[in-house]
């Protein structure tokens, strides 16, 4: 089988799979993805989803993130995980976004990368699930790791291997693939075990073989 042929394959199993992968961040608006995601650095989403259900209330919108108190703030995403960094990136994306984008979150990937703690990555995940616009792969720890598992890179970055993936995936499922691996990366390909005989990928993954 040809590997644009393997992909196809993996990708139609894993649908079959997961038939309800999605993105696990808790959002209403393209705002709170993004703040979610910039929580997510180093974090579980299940994490996140638990400092968010409660920050969104408190702060509603850019303007309430952007004048709160900053001691404030960073208490309250502190159990996130290198809350200081996080809490000022929020605190100034959330004022440039008002400043430079009236108010709301721009879906442009050269704008979201200009914000304050926005990176490719955080950029991606916000087109792909906010505005449905697909301009790159999102590559976290589970896609890298499936992705070298299942032949389709060699690479060790993040960057290196989302180029290797833009090749490979079709651009429609930009979006999806990175929640298939996830679920899958999650359920069966974990980082510290494989459970290879239960994984519905083994008749075409170079490492069951």
């Amino acid at each position: 089988m040809r590997k644009k042929e393997c992909v196809h394959w993996i990708l139609q199993v894993l649908k079959d799979t997961y038939p309800d992968a999605h993105c696990a961040l808790y959002y209403r608006n393209p705002f709170e993805l993004l703040v979610a995601t910039i929580l997510s650095a180093q974090c579980t989403d299940e994490r996140v989803n638990h400092v968010t259900q409660k920050l969104f209330i408190k702060y509603p919108s850019p303007e309430a993130f952007a004048s709160a108190e900053i001691l404030d703030l960073q208490n309250d995403v502190r159990s996130t995980g290198f809350f200081r960094n996080k809490a000022i990136a929020i605190q100034e994306s959330s004022q440039q976004i008002i400043l430079k984008h009236e108010g709301q979150v721009p879906n442009d990937m050269k704008a979201l990368t200009a914000l304050r703690g926005v990176g490719r990555k955080t950029a991606s995940v916000v087109m792909g699930n906010a505005f449905n616009n697909a301009e790159g792969v999102v590559v976290d720890t589970h896609v890298g790791r499936l992705s070298r598992r299942l032949g389709f890179t060699k690479q060790q970055t993040p960057e290196k291997v989302e180029q290797d993936l833009i090749r490979l995936i079709p651009r429609e499922d930009w979006v999806l693939f990175p929640h298939l691996m996830i679920f899958h990366g999650r359920a069966i390909c974990t980082a510290r075990k494989t459970y290879c005989t239960k994984c519905t990928l083994q008749e075409n993954c170079p490492s069951f073989k």
